[in-house]
């Protein structure tokens, strides 16, 4: 719960691949191979804008997707004439989905060995060019919605990124449209808060993405403290498998020498990933480490690492997202 009486969603999990689309029941008035096949060409047209909406409200691209099966298992059973806005509602049920979802989640992390980091996506040139998009999906924006309360969290993807009317969000979170509006101006000074506050281009992102590359490549210390800002942080996340500093490391100089310790054992790849430039780092043709980047006045000022493997088993399949 996140203190203001949200009332309960349906959290039913399982279910078939939702990419799947298989036979469900359906609703009156059509053909029953007709009635399938409209809620599968409607859900197939909005599955990559569902996928963002679950990943943005969750962080985890596997319960994302777990979200989908749920979705579908409820749209397939829907009678669709009885539906005006076929996007609207499928982004009702995954809100509500990924809503019953969030507390799951939050149980879980209560016991994280370490710092807990958003699972990473490959994502195709696409996402980078819409800047909006790329950053409501960047690590350093989805550390900052994991300090929102689950309904705040929802109410301020489905307005800020998603841009959608304050009376659909109502439905899907199941709270007024006045109370929503609340929410929606409380989340937003809450994240302007917590955002960084210099926009960053493409440009600039990926040039120092590039020097922070070639400092760690040859091994040159100075070089490699020149990319780095004097209070950057690094944060590892290991989840109690993969061996990761349980505690954010602090400085250029100790964030320099945790990066020394893993130069010589593994090449950096560039990647887009979050709709931002990062690097993999594979051993034996492995991803072994997913390294995102926050970057300000052309120096790096965070560093967060994925090691966990249970959040790197997608990282080589690129996804679509979309809003």
């Amino acid at each position: 719960m996140d203190g203001h009486g949200e009332r309960d969603t349906d959290t039913d999990t399982a279910g078939p691949d939702a990419a799947a689309a298989p036979d469900a029941a359906e609703g009156p008035g059509a053909p029953r191979g007709a009635r399938t096949d409209a809620a599968t060409e409607a859900f197939v047209a909005h599955r990559n804008l569902l996928f963002t909406v679950a990943y943005e409200m969750l962080g985890s691209a596997a319960d994302a997707e777990d979200v989908l099966q749920e979705t579908w298992l409820r749209w397939s059973g829907v009678g669709l004439d009885a539906v005006r806005d076929r996007r609207a509602y499928l982004v009702r049920i995954t809100t509500r989905q990924a809503l019953g979802r969030l507390r799951t989640l939050a149980r879980r992390k209560e016991s994280y060995v370490g710092p807990w980091l958003p699972e990473p996506l490959l994502t195709s040139p696409d996402v980078a060019e819409d800047v909006e998009l790329a950053d409501s999906v960047s690590t350093a924006m989805l550390l900052v919605l994991e300090t929102l309360a689950p309904t705040e969290r929802a109410v301020f993807v489905l307005r800020e990124v998603f841009d959608l009317p304050y009376d659909e969000i109502a439905e899907a979170v199941g709270r007024s449209a006045a109370t929503v509006r609340q929410i929606a101006h409380r989340a937003r000074g809450h994240v302007a808060a917590r955002r960084p506050r210099a926009t960053v281009s493409a440009a600039e992102t990926r040039g120092a993405v590039d020097a922070f590359r070639r400092a760690v490549e040859t091994g040159d210390l100075q070089r490699l403290l020149d990319t780095l800002a004097p209070d950057v942080v690094f944060l590892a996340d290991g989840g109690g498998i993969a061996r990761a500093a349980l505690a954010p490391v602090v400085g250029a100089a100790e964030v320099a020498r945790v990066l020394a310790r893993i130069r010589d054992t593994m090449a950096l790849v560039p990647a887009e990933v979050n709709g931002c430039p990062a690097l993999l780092f594979r051993q034996r043709g492995a991803v072994d480490t997913v390294l995102t980047l926050r970057v300000a006045e052309g120096r790096v000022t965070g560093l967060y690492a994925v090691r966990n493997p249970e959040k790197l088993s997608r990282i080589e399949r690129e996804r679509a997202l979309s809003r």
